[in-house]
């Protein structure tokens, strides 16, 4: 089940350090099998408020972002950016091709149901 890095990233302006942690860290998650799904796009927001820029990197798994982050390769470089850009970074696992979400409201429902 693939997992995702999901950063919300409240850049201030570019200079040499960010433009380097710019050019390296695909090669640092693509040797996890890691890849863009969101990287430097307009956000268009339809409800509440959400300051700042996405990035979304997908993973085979977990273990694979976890990995990752913690790889030599990456250590290297995450200063780079935390140096100069403040915001969030969470892993978040996904779900299965096969889920519903009717499933899961039945078994929340059953959960909370008086008498329970």
């Amino acid at each position: 089940m693939s997992a995702y890095a999901m950063c919300n990233l409240f850049p201030t302006g570019l200079n040499e350090d960010i433009l380097t942690y710019i050019e390296k860290v695909q090669d640092t998650f693509a040797m996890f099998g890691g890849r863009f799904l969101v990287h430097g796009a307009r956000t268009e927001v339809v409800e509440g408020e959400w300051p700042g820029d996405v990035v979304v990197v997908e993973f085979p798994d977990m273990d694979s972002v976890k990995a990752w982050y913690a790889s030599p390769a990456y250590q290297e470089i995450l200063p780079l950016r935390t140096d100069h850009i403040e915001g969030s970074l969470l892993f978040v696992d996904g779900v299965a091709a096969d889920y519903d979400a009717r499933r899961t409201a039945a078994e929340l429902r059953a959960a909370t149901a008086p008498g329970r």
